[in-house]
């Protein structure tokens, strides 16, 4: 591997064997590299200071269009992925799906962590994700928008306590917020009793 390189990716590992693509941000450095072989991994490495953190996730073609993918904690189980048909055989969540679970999942999350910090009781929290797709002007298909509703359940009473996290949890997203730069996302809160 070339010095600029290695010095790149310090941290990371380069595996010969596999198909690898590597993204960093340290500064002044982002580079790609590909080395050419089966199965397929995407690493993904990201570094912009000295306070982040750095999830990897790999991803290894099953067969056609499926993918297993691999988390990098132990604790999390492999998720197989795939293209809806006709593309591929909807064997898994296609990576639209997985990026409206994501916003769902990290909208609820941080209203309920907000709403704890604020000792709000929450018997439940409920979410869904409505992902609009359409053709751009060159007749791609793209993630138009994404429509969240959160529905927390919470006493009555509680209502003007959780009034500020109401204001504030979104921005405490990190991937609706990360995603809103390119995506328009509308978030709704209805709030059940």
């Amino acid at each position: 591997m070339p010095t600029r390189l290695r010095s790149c990716f310090r941290g990371s590992t380069v595996r010969p064997s596999f198909t690898s693509v590597h993204l960093n941000l340290f500064s002044g450095c982002s580079t790609a590299r590909f080395i050419r072989s089966e199965p397929a991994y995407l690493i993904m490495v990201n570094s912009v200071s000295s306070e982040e953190n750095v999830l990897t996730t790999k991803l290894e073609r099953v067969k056609d269009y499926q993918f297993e993918v691999k988390f990098d904690l132990p604790s999390i189980p492999d998720i197989l992925t795939d293209e809806s048909e006709p593309l591929g055989k909807s064997a898994g969540p296609n990576p639209s799906r997985l990026l409206s679970a994501a916003v769902g999942n990290c909208l609820s999350s941080s209203l309920l962590f907000c709403l704890s910090k604020s000792r709000v009781p929450v018997r439940e929290v409920k979410a869904s994700v409505e992902t609009v797709t359409r053709r751009n002007e060159n007749g791609r298909w793209r993630i138009a928008a994404l429509k969240v509703k959160l529905h927390p359940f919470m006493n009555p009473e509680n209502l003007p306590q959780s009034k500020r996290c109401l204001e504030i949890f979104q921005d405490f997203c990190i991937v609706t917020e990360s995603v809103r730069k390119g995506i328009p996302v509308d978030v709704s809160v209805e709030v059940d009793s």
